[in-house]
């Protein structure tokens, strides 16, 4: 299917490994000029290389920067001033104890997760809404609507990143510009997988094991019961990003496997 990406240019924050490296490759695999983004160059250049490799029709490009460093975003504004698609995957997660989170961490979950994207989304908006078209998507959670309650600091930042992309997608009513919230649920990233060593490593459970128990005992609520794989959350989001997703905006789009109830 073509969703019609050729050609545009994407940056996606974070995007050297986990969710937001399967959803540069999936853009670029729809033709898209994809900005990959992560603190170290050295793995910035790997994924960049590697995108080269395999969609070898698309130019990729690569932006070392920690988009939590005021610093940083300025030189990201000062080498992409445009972009037609931003997506604001960048994030930092941690289970807590409640009551072992002091103010400090607090404050370092919401510039990294909340505060960083909203200035990338002030910078890039109104370049979006010059050119009558754009998309900008949060990467939020399943936490921002139903907290499990193992990592709260998480799950608040979580829930302002819905809340920031309904108020930003009333300012592009009657415009091409689209603003919207992906909300995958437990995904098989690099980090969850280290969660998962974390929990098992001194259990007697075979490691092939150690995602069924987790399911079962930590997310009974999913109705495929298994980790989603980064490249679904990668295929939805190239469809949200792409001119073809132009009937909805302010919207928080649920992929957790039915992890969260729907009320009718």
């Amino acid at each position: 299917m073509d969703l019609h990406l050729t050609n545009k240019v994407a940056l996606i924050t974070g995007s050297t490994k986990g969710i937001g490296k399967a959803i540069a490759i999936e853009m670029a695999r729809e033709g898209t000029n994809v900005i990959i983004n992560g603190r170290k160059q050295p793995e910035v250049d790997t994924v960049v290389d590697e995108i080269k490799r395999d969609f070898p029709e698309t130019k990729p490009a690569g932006i070392a920067a920690d988009l939590a460093n005021e610093t940083d975003r300025q030189k990201l504004f000062d080498q992409v001033s445009k972009v037609d698609i931003l997506v604001n995957n960048m994030g930092i997660f941690q289970p807590m104890d409640y009551y072992d989170i002091d103010d400090e961490t607090w404050e370092k979950f919401f510039h990294v997760n909340v505060l960083a994207g909203n200035s990338l989304a002030k910078f890039y908006l109104p370049k979006m809404l010059d050119q009558d078209f754009g998309r900008i998507i949060f990467i939020a959670s399943e936490e921002a609507i139903m907290p499990s309650g193992e990592m709260p600091q998480y799950s608040m930042t979580k829930s302002m990143n819905l809340s920031l992309a309904k108020s930003l997608s009333k300012l592009t009513v009657a415009t091409h510009v689209t603003v919207n919230t992906i909300m995958p649920g437990s995904t098989l990233t690099e980090g969850v997988q280290k969660m998962l060593d974390d929990m098992y490593q001194d259990s007697e459970l075979p490691k092939d094991m150690w995602e069924k128990d987790f399911m079962k005992n930590h997310r009974s609520r999913s109705q495929i019961q298994r980790l989603i794989r980064p490249k679904e959350i990668g295929r939805f989001t190239a469809f949200v990003a792409s001119p073809d997703a132009s009937s909805f905006s302010g919207e928080a789009l649920r992929v957790d496997g039915g992890l969260v109830p729907t009320i009718f």
